[in-house]
């Protein structure tokens, strides 16, 4: 785990790219989180 991981917050940003552990716009990734948590709980 490090720089060449693919899996990990230091290897995305050492290769340049984004996904679920570095995403590119984190405000929309928090919105997503906070909705998917929102259908999960059925009142």
């Amino acid at each position: 785990m490090g720089k060449g991981d693919r899996r990990t917050k230091r290897g995305k940003t050492y290769r340049g790219t984004h996904g679920n552990t570095r995403p590119a716009n984190l405000k929309r990734a928090i919105a997503q989180k906070l909705a998917q948590a929102g259908k999960q709980q059925p009142a």
